[in-house]
C-alpha cells in the first residue's frame, strides 16, 4: 500500500516497514537566501525537482547571529557564503550585556514568514522543519573566535550562562512559533560543539545540555517531528542519543563517528544519513553513491532509516547523483 511521505516518515521512526526508504537531502542557496520570499521559493524549486519526504528548512546559517547585531556581507554567488563583518561580543563583559530578543521580529520574524509561506505552498503531507542552532553555538559565533569563547567558558563561567539563557529563551520562544506557524518541528543542529574536539562531556553537560533541552522542549507538542544533528567528527551521539526527538543525524563518513548501525543502538527513533556529503556526493558518480546507500541499507537492514546526507550538501552537488538517490530509495527495500 502507497503510503503518504508523512505515514512514511512516521512508519520508519516507529521501526514499522515503509512502502519505500523515505529520503531527504538539504542544502544552502546563498543567492537566494537573504529575503523569505527568495529562500521559500529556492526551497520550494529543490523540493519540487526531487520529491523529498520531508523539508530542512536550509536558511542562512548567519541568521542566528545578525539577531544580535553581527553582520554580514552577502556576495549574491551561489556556491559563496556569506562572510562575517562584525560580532556583538567584544569581550567577555558583553555575554551579560545580550538581551532576549523579540521571536517574530528582525531575523526571526523572516524566518517565520518563510515557514507561512512553504506551509501555504507544500503539500499537507510533506513535513517542514526549521533549523534552529544550538545556544551553545550561537554564544561562540557572537564572539571573536571559538578560541577566544573557550577561554570564557574556563574563566568567566557565569558570565556565559548569563548569556545561554538568553539566547536559549528568545530561540524557544521562537521554536514554538515556528510550530504555531506550520513547521512540523525542528532541526536542531549543535554545529561544532557536541564534539570532542571541542569539549569534554562534562563541560557540555554544563554548558550544552539545559539550553538545548530547552529549546527542544519548546518544540514539542502532539505529533511534532524534531530532528537532532550532530556536526563534526570524533561527535557526542551516544552522550546526547536521549534527546527529545524523533530523528538524529550525524556525518556517518567520519572514523571516528558511530555508523548507522551502532548509532541505532542509543536511539529508539529513526537515523538518517548514510551518503558522504562531502567526497562521493560531489566527486563520486552514479555508482559511487549507490555503492554507499547499498551499504547504509544493509547496516540498517532498511529500518528505522532515512536515507540523507550527513551535513548540509554542497551547492556544486550533481544532480544526477541525487536522482539517482532519489530512484534508489523508490526501490531498495523491494530488493532486500
Amino acid at each position: 500500500m502507497k503510503l503518504t511521505k508523512l505515514e512514511r516518515i512516521s512508519a520508519a521512526v516507529k521501526g514499522e516497514k515503509p512502502d519505500r526508504l523515505p529520503v531527504s537531502f538539504w542544502r544552502h542557496f546563498y543567492e537566494r537566501e537573504t529575503s523569505a520570499e527568495g529562500l521559500a521559493e529556492a526551497m520550494l524549486d529543490f523540493q519540487r525537482e526531487f520529491d523529498w519526504d520531508f523539508m530542512k528548512l536550509n536558511p542562512r546559517a548567519c541568521y542566528h547571529f545578525q539577531v544580535w547585531g553581527a553582520s554580514y556581507k552577502f556576495s549574491g554567488d551561489p556556491h559563496t557564503s556569506p562572510v562575517r563583518l562584525d560580532y556583538p561580543v567584544k569581550d567577555c563583559r558583553d555575554l551579560e550585556k545580550l538581551k532576549v530578543m523579540p521571536s517574530d521580529k528582525g531575523p526571526l520574524g523572516e524566518q517565520l514568514k518563510a515557514v507561512r509561506i512553504l506551509r501555504k505552498e507544500l503539500p499537507s503531507d510533506v513535513m517542514l522543519v526549521e533549523t534552529i542552532f544550538s545556544p551553545l553555538s550561537i554564544a561562540a559565533d557572537l564572539s571573536e573566535s571559538y578560541d577566544i569563547f573557550k577561554e570564557y567558558l574556563k574563566k568567566y563561567p557565569e558570565m556565559v550562562h548569563k548569556a545561554l539563557k538568553t539566547i536559549s529563551d528568545t530561540f524557544a520562544d521562537f521554536a514554538s512559533k515556528c510550530l504555531a506557524e506550520g513547521a512540523n518541528g525542528i532541526f536542531f543542529a549543535t554545529r561544532d560543539w557536541a564534539s570532542f574536539d571541542m569539549l569534554n562531556a562534562e563541560e557540555y553537560r554544563e554548558f550544552g545540555k539545559p539550553y538545548d533541552l530547552k529549546v527542544l522542549e519548546a518544540a514539542k507538542k502532539s505529533k511534532a517531528f524534531n530532528l537532532l544533528h550532530i556536526c563534526k567528527k570524533n561527535n557526542m551521539l551516544k552522550d546526547i542519543a536521549g534527546y527529545p526527538v524523533s530523528v538524529i543525524n550525524w556525518d556517518t563518513s567520519e572514523s571516528t563517528n558511530p555508523d548507522l548501525a551502532e548509532g541505532k543502538k542509543f536511539f529508539r527513533g529513526a537515523v538518517a544519513g548514510g551518503i558522504d556529503h562531502k567526497k562521493t556526493l560531489v566527486e563520486g558518480s552514479v555508482n559511487d553513491v549507490i555503492a554507499e546507500a547499498e551499504k547504509a541499507c544493509t547496516l540498517t537492514g532498511a529500518e528505522r532509516w532515512i536515507l540523507g546526507p550527513g551535513c548540509s550538501i554542497s551547492t556544486k552537488t550533481p544532480s544526477e547523483n541525487l536522482r539517482a538517490l532519489r530512484n534508489f530509495a523508490n526501490e531498495a527495500i523491494d530488493s532486500l
